[in-house]
């Protein structure tokens, strides 16, 4: 659906995205993820159209943008993180307005703009004044626009920011409602909004692409150990010394009581699975497991230390740069070398010209 390869931008000599390259699935929701600078809204940008990259290209469902770039932009619809609105027009009227622009056929304009407002839930509103809205329905508001001409991307810029929590739930639900018809890109600050909503994850870091994955395979891949909950009925010392007689357990740690259960944490290897062992000596211990899960790590864990892995590299090459060691060097023995044939500065610039944009 989007293919990007060497996606690069360069402003008088500061690189704002730096070669990266990924691809985006037919029918998924994405999360785009990043701290703030590190080129997720130049790359929104160039995605739509709206930049040309120094470098690269993009195919937006087998059109090229900059070749085909009318035909690429036919299949996005696009809501900026402040939503292009026009207070002083009715949400009917400005919705007409859109179609127009996008150039939907006259004799459809009126069936289009009845589908987008039922598929946002804005027919209450349909004559109301844009300025007299609350927040939440001028996000619905600008989902709607985005999703007139019915375009195969859509993509969102913090489409939630500013919003309450009812408010929240509601754009949540409508987002994912866009799944299977739309393939969505969503950029938010806020990581329980992307771990709800979204299948897959990118995150940019240093305007680099420092993961692209499904969630739960992104989750998994950053955990170093596995814990697992338990609640079971039986008294505490005897729990504790079952468990602690648990081959793989690396640490049995006692968390609270429930009335006649307890709650214990057991740590241990990820590459192991310990369960089945677990409840067979708790059985044969004729204490009743009331519940068992395994807990996972969480995308705010999985994000800070993909972002602090980012953070390491990166100053690691400017030292580099600044003491003139070939950047070759600091890749020896890592999988970026093997990930990369060439250095990170070739797909933008010699390391004099990088020296000049630190």
């Amino acid at each position: 659906m989007i293919k990007i390869e060497d996606l690069s931008k360069i402003y008088s000599g500061s690189i704002a995205v730096d070669g990266i390259s990924f691809e985006v699935k037919e029918g998924h929701i994405y999360g785009f993820l990043g701290p703030n600078g590190a080129g997720k809204s130049t790359t929104m940008n160039m995605i739509t159209g709206y930049l040309a990259p120094s470098y690269g290209t993009i195919e937006i469902n087998g059109y090229l943008m900059g070749k085909d770039t009318d035909k690429a932009k036919k299949n996005i619809g696009y809501l900026p993180e402040i939503p292009p609105l026009y207070p002083d027009m009715g949400v009917r009227e400005y919705l007409a307005f859109v179609a127009h622009l996008k150039g939907v056929a006259k004799a459809d304009r009126k069936s289009e703009v009845d589908r987008v407002m039922k598929a946002t839930s804005l027919n209450d509103v349909s004559t109301k004044l844009i300025k007299h809205l609350s927040k939440g329905y001028k996000q619905r508001v600008g989902i709607a626009q985005a999703i007139i001409g019915n375009p195969k991307v859509v993509i969102l810029d913090e489409p939630t920011v500013g919003l309450d929590p009812e408010q929240i739930i509601e754009i949540r639900e409508l987002i994912k409602s866009l799944k299977g018809d739309h393939t969505v890109i969503l950029s938010s600050h806020i990581l329980s909004e992307i771990s709800a909503t979204c299948d897959d994850v990118l995150v940019i870091c240093h305007g680099r692409m420092v993961a692209c994955d499904t969630t739960e395979n992104l989750l998994r891949s950053k955990e170093q150990k596995k814990i697992l909950n338990l609640k079971i009925k039986g008294d505490k010392e005897k729990v504790e010394e079952i468990l602690k007689t648990i081959k793989d357990a690396d640490k049995v740690e006692y968390v609270d009581k429930e009335e006649e259960a307890v709650l214990f944490k057991v740590e241990f290897a990820k590459d192991k699975d310990i369960r089945e062992e677990v409840s067979f000596a708790l059985s044969d211990a004729r204490l009743l497991i009331l519940e068992m899960n395994e807990e996972l790590s969480s995308l705010e864990e999985v994000y800070l230390a993909l972002v602090r892995e980012a953070d390491e590299k990166y100053e690691a090459e400017l030292q580099a740069i600044r003491d003139g060691v070939d950047l070759d060097e600091i890749y020896k023995d890592t999988e970026t070398e093997n990930d990369n044939s060439k250095e990170p500065s070739e797909s933008i610039m010699d390391n004099d010209n990088k020296e000049e944009a630190k």
